[in-house]
């Protein structure tokens, strides 16, 4: 009974649009109330949730993206993308996933990608003839990489919830990503083909150095990040530290494009952002608490190997399951309520931990594109200015890809384990 009033109104919470982080506490408290457990539990196992040391990384990873997206780095990294792909046949399309592909090196957020990203490339595409549902979708497409290769705010809360070494799910993703970036600019090429889209004249070598140079010092900031996990000098938390400072001076002072007086402001936003992702792992880390009393992970491992224990279809049956959850909830509570009870259905049947960790994350990443729900379609269609449907019908073809290379990294271990394994052990 006490069960079924926390799911129906976390369900109820969900149907009439209420913010997840609120209706996870709704329903966490008609629980508490219904069963008779004081409600000085929420504060307590919020807090605990919280206080989780590698968490401290995900205010200083927000907070180096947007001073480096204020420092200018947006608009160089896309330069060096148009002059690296721009003159191929649809060169803006592959731009926008070579960019997103740069970005998401820097900020580990997709829907700072997609706003980033999309605020620049969405109206220049359609200033020189590309469709508008086209430029939207593969903008929101392209946004999805980002959480993938490191550093990765999802990998982040993933490690604070399983003791998986952050450092090696960054490596784990490297791969996978680099397969989904560039599995979108082959399905962006051959839509540009089919459809005539437009190309750039190539602007020659010396506009190709001449973009690296302009955009090193922000590419330099993914060698930074990833050289001080893999060095040992920095853990996740460091390193977030030091990429903030560092997008600071290069913004502030090698770039000159961060006015001082803009900080404030920045800081002020990357709190709140950081405030809201903190606030829902509080609040679903009580939900959480809530399931495991009632012995759910145990119910959810127990109720698929009783249907079968065969490695490949649990995989595929989990998937399934995480498609259809990101389709209606949002990535950071799905991961904190779904993540430790299917790695225990995972581990059961011989699934590394390592490698569920790539394929969980990178299945509600792909959430963020799906409708009803995904968050990047509808900041790419408002910046698109269309309707949601239309992004909807043009994203089809990138959601079929990205489903297909889910698969590929589900069913092929050593993609996500191959690089931390020579990296780390």
């Amino acid at each position: 009974m006490n069960l079924a009033i926390l799911l129906a109104t976390f369900i109820g919470g969900l149907a009439i649009g209420l913010p997840v982080a609120i209706t996870l506490g709704l329903s966490s408290l008609a629980y508490l109330w219904a069963a008779g457990i004081p409600f000085v539990v929420i504060p307590q196992k919020m807090y605990a949730g919280m206080d989780v040391f590698v968490l401290l990384s995900i205010p200083g990873f927000i907070l180096a993206g947007n001073l480096m997206n204020h420092g200018g780095i947006t608009e160089r990294i896309i330069r060096l993308a148009n002059a690296l792909v721009g003159w191929v046949r649809g060169g803006l399309g592959l731009s926008n996933v070579a960019s997103s592909m740069l970005f998401g090196g820097i900020s580990g957020t997709a829907v700072a990608d997609a706003a980033s990203i999309g605020g620049v490339m969405i109206p220049g595409m359609k200033k020189v003839g590309y469709p508008a549902d086209f430029s939207a979708a593969v903008t929101a497409a392209s946004s999805t990489v980002g959480p993938i290769i490191p550093p990765s705010v999802p990998m982040i809360l993933v490690g604070s919830l399983s003791g998986i070494s952050v450092g090696r799910m960054f490596m784990a993703g490297a791969v996978p990503g680099l397969l989904l970036g560039l599995a979108m600019m082959v399905t962006t090429y051959v839509i540009a083909v089919r459809r005539d889209f437009p190309r750039q004249p190539w602007q020659g070598m010396r506009e190709l150095v001449r973009s690296f140079f302009g955009a090193f010092w922000a590419l330099f900031m993914t060698a930074l990040i990833i050289g001080g996990l893999l060095s040992g000098l920095m853990t996740p938390t460091e390193t977030a530290v030091v990429a903030s400072i560092y997008a600071f001076v290069v913004g502030a002072f090698v770039y000159r494009e961060l006015p001082l007086r803009a900080v404030p402001t920045v800081m002020i936003n990357s709190a709140i952002a950081s405030a809201a992702i903190l606030t829902l792992v509080g609040f679903a880390n009580v939900f959480g608490w809530i399931l495991v009393s009632e012995r759910i992970p145990q119910a959810i491992a127990g109720a698929v190997l009783s249907v079968t224990d065969n490695k490949f279809l649990v995989i595929l049956l989990i998937n399934i399951l995480l498609l259809f959850v990101g389709m209606f909830m949002e990535t950071i509570a799905a991961l904190i309520v779904l993540f430790v009870p299917l790695l225990t259905l995972a581990t059961s049947v011989g699934v590394d931990p390592l490698h569920f960790a790539v394929f969980a994350v990178l299945n509600l990443m792909i959430g963020l594109t799906t409708p009803p729900i995904g968050v990047c379609l509808f900041v790419c269609a408002g910046i698109a200015k269309l309707p949601l449907s239309s992004v909807i019908r043009a994203i089809a073809p990138f959601l079929l890809t990205n489903i297909a290379i889910l698969l590929l990294v589900s069913y092929v271990p050593a993609l996500s384990t191959w690089l931390p394994g020579i990296l780390f052990d």
